[in-house]
């Protein structure tokens, strides 16, 4: 089958601006989007009541429903909510708990969902997956893509400058992730799909270089349209490999040997750092090093209040966290005192 004829649709709307949520009436008014059907929004508990103040002029009939967490539960919850009333499309709007609860709750319900991101954390905007806790911890839940993707300028000047920054971390690790998608095929055969692999790598190179910061609507636009660009590779791949790979290996063992450590985009910055340190890529290493120095994230395993031991217990983990996934780390297949001598060696080069 051709290559293009596999690609799944793009977003009919991709937005980055200011106040993007209080023109949501707008978007909603298109009728690829909704037509005569009710709509409902989702929002988060944190910053529900501000949203439902700046949509309520364009969306006084629709309802609003409140997030509690970024559970299982809550997307099943949501679901049902959703099938009862019949709605015709369902917004997300907040950071990435509510926006992948909402897509898993669309799903359930078998409507369109838009996106609307106040938050630049990671690459879950429109990506096909998403990641929810449950009682056995936290897993990936296969979802299709959003419809249409908003991102406000104004809310992501508002939060949390780490949270924003880790975006940064999370699409930086592409470049690790298609080296182990690359390594698989060569290795094991495994298909590779070039175009996803495009798009994974124009989201990152995008960022990596650059000098200006989270302060520049310049850049946050940049950051935006790469985290968006990084989503869509998962969904033209049919996976996550495009965008995962020993590096979120690393960061899926963090979450489950150290629970509430750092988060998303900061543990996979570190891991696409080391990652590309065993690879012995001095190059690569030295600019994503410099990246997530000059965006303030952190590098070695102290930065995250994790000892080098800690450290090296998770990457001794980190194959198991991903089964049948082939990447630096199953290729070289390290015992635990090489694990130790290596992050060891890591730590003493780029430790400050």
């Amino acid at each position: 089958m051709p290559l293009l004829a596999r690609m799944l649709p793009a977003p009919l709307t991709m937005d980055v601006r200011r106040g993007a949520v209080a023109q949501l009436g707008a978007l909603l008014a298109d009728s690829r989007v909704a037509t005569s059907g009710r709509v409902a929004v989702a929002v988060g508990m944190g910053q529900g009541d501000h949203i439902e103040s700046l949509i309520a002029p364009t969306l006084g009939e629709a309802e609003v429903f409140r997030v509690a967490d970024g559970s299982v539960d809550a997307a099943v919850s949501l679901g049902a909510d959703l099938r009862k009333a019949a709605f015709e499309v369902v917004v997300g709007v907040g950071g990435g708990k509510t926006i992948d609860v909402t897509k898993y709750a669309a799903s359930l319900a078998g409507i369109p969902m838009v996106a609307v991101a106040t938050n630049l954390s990671h690459d879950g905007i429109c990506s096909p997956t998403a990641s929810l806790v449950y009682e056995g911890g936290k897993g990936s839940f296969g979802v299709p893509m959003p419809l249409a993707i908003l991102v406000d300028l104004d809310f992501v000047h508002n939060a949390p400058e780490s949270l924003v920054r880790a975006g940064v971390g999370d699409v930086v690790s592409n470049l690790s992730a298609i080296e182990d998608w690359q390594l698989g095929n060569v290795e094991r055969g495994e298909p590779i799909d070039g175009l996803a692999c495009s798009m994974s790598r124009t989201a990152a190179e995008a960022l990596v270089g650059r000098t200006d910061s989270i302060e520049s609507d310049a850049f946050l636009t940049v950051l935006a349209e790469s985290l968006i660009l990084s989503g869509m590779s998962m969904v033209v791949a049919g996976s996550s490999r495009p965008a995962s790979g020993g590096d979120h290996e690393i960061l899926h063992a963090v979450d489950q040997l150290f629970p509430g450590t750092s988060n998303h985009g900061e543990l996979a910055g570190i891991g696409a750092a080391f990652c590309f340190f065993l690879r012995q890529d001095d190059a690569r290493v030295k600019q994503v090093v410099d990246c997530l120095r000059r965006h303030e994230l952190p590098v070695v395993p102290g930065d995250i209040g994790l000892s080098a031991e800690q450290f090296a217990e998770v990457v001794a983990l980190a194959p198991a966290t991903r089964p049948g996934r082939y990447t630096i780390l199953e290729h070289l297949r390290m015992q635990d005192s090489e694990i130790r001598d290596r992050v060891g060696d890591y730590v003493r080069a780029f430790g400050s």
